[in-house]
């Protein structure tokens, strides 16, 4: 069976974004260590389909650069219609339903990309294998939180081989749920 993979980076204080959904501050310069991705490469390698909330993929179109991930099978989650468009297809279904439909179907390990309320509705649903998170130095004091507030208690196991500190301040643990 596919795992649903959680691939999120999140400040030090657990906010994955800024209030109005800016994650600017991921990529400030700053953090930039030549030649280094963090593990993102290799990660891509493993995933051919993608999960994420509509106020995400609106965060993701804001990019100025072509739609990221082209080359894999994308679901954004509304709660009201959308025309699926060329790399995306709109689910207004019951996410639970079709994600424990989605992980039976044949293929590579899928990316839940976020946002709060989507990540807190697939862990609820105990249907997320694996959450592999990137704390970034970084107090912003206030924002979207990892896990929404209606996230249940879950005791996660950490893959204590498989973590890495990096020379900017980065430190990426991994986690199975």
């Amino acid at each position: 069976m596919r795992k649903i993979v959680l691939y999120i980076a999140a400040s030090l204080d657990g906010y994955i974004a800024r209030p109005d959904g800016n994650i600017d501050w991921l990529t400030d310069k700053k953090y930039t260590i030549p030649d280094e991705d963090f593990g993102y490469s290799a990660f891509l390698q493993t995933i051919d389909t993608t999960l994420m909330g509509h106020s995400t993929y609106k965060e993701v179109m804001g990019f100025d650069m072509p739609f990221p991930y082209p080359d894999l099978k994308n679901y954004v989650f509304s709660r009201s219609a959308h025309e699926d468009t060329e790399y995306v297809s709109f689910v207004k279904d019951n996410p639970v339903e079709f994600i424990e439909k989605l992980k039976e179907q044949d293929g590579k390990d899928i990316w839940l990309i976020g946002g709060g309320q989507l990540n807190s509705l697939v862990l609820n649903a105990g249907l997320l294998d694996e959450i592999i998170l990137t704390y970034i130095p970084i107090i912003l004091g206030k924002g979207i939180k990892l896990f929404s507030e209606d996230a249940n208690e879950h005791k996660l196991k950490l893959k204590p081989t498989e973590g890495n500190q990096y020379r900017n301040g980065f430190v990426q643990l991994k986690y199975s749920c």
